[in-house]
């Protein structure tokens, strides 16, 4: 018995040629994805006070930097020391505020921190992995299938991480006894751009898993139609 290799049909190559439709609708959920996220990553707008009310002490708070109008040492119970402006959450240069840093960030701010920061990282070597995708790598690659399948479970824990995130702070930001003014609080466009952007991710990586399936049934199709065994006497 002898195995010979039969060359692939022109129509096997064009077939091989193109990637899926799910492949190519995960590029822009992908960029979406990226782009959300980091905007949401960078920006103070995580809770923010309604700006009708005149006398709120907050102004707006992100994951790394916190805008108040005037908020009151929590440590000094004379108030005699007020926060006004906007700060990098570590700023190392405000008189007291390395002091109160165990107040502007509780337990539950550091685990979205730290989720998000999860997520963010993983957009954004997504976004590098969908660039070789995109741009680089083809279907008759012999890595391709890998290629898609490492970007999706990249996305996926992303996203499932940006999801943790964000549900933490959705269930304690706002309550009574930590923030002032809690009642004139709402969930700013950085943490809704946040929501959409995990979405989107989740999206993705589910996009990209059925990619790489189809991709791999592709592949084997080729194989299959590449390979006829003969019977030799």
């Amino acid at each position: 018995m002898s195995l010979e290799r039969v060359p692939a049909t022109e129509e096997d190559e064009e077939e091989m040629k193109k990637r899926s439709l799910a492949g190519n609708v995960a590029i822009g959920f992908v960029l979406v994805a990226f782009v959300l996220i980091a905007v949401a990553f960078a920006t103070p707008s995580w809770l923010v006070s309604d700006y009708r009310i005149t006398g709120a002490r907050l102004d707006r708070f992100g994951l790394w930097s916190h805008c108040f109008r005037s908020l009151p040492d929590p440590v000094d119970v004379n108030q005699r020391r007020f926060f006004v402006g906007c700060r990098w959450i570590y700023d190392p240069f405000t008189t007291g505020y390395d002091q109160i840093r165990g107040y502007l960030v509780p337990p539950f701010l550091v685990a979205t921190q730290f989720f998000f920061t999860l997520c963010f990282l993983a957009a954004l070597v997504s976004a590098v992995l969908t660039l070789l995708y995109f741009l680089c790598c083809g279907p008759d690659m012999d890595q391709y299938v890998m290629l898609i399948k490492s970007n999706a479970l990249i996305l996926l824990v992303g996203g499932l991480s940006g999801a943790i995130a964000v549900i933490v702070f959705a269930s304690c930001a706002n309550k009574k006894g930590w923030m002032p003014g809690h009642d004139n609080n709402f969930f700013g466009w950085s943490f809704a751009l946040g929501c959409i952007g995990v979405v989107a991710a989740l999206i993705a990586s589910t996009l990209l898993f059925v990619d790489g399936h189809v991709q791999q049934r592709k592949k084997d199709k080729v194989k299959d139609s590449q390979l006829k065994f003969e019977m030799e006497h």
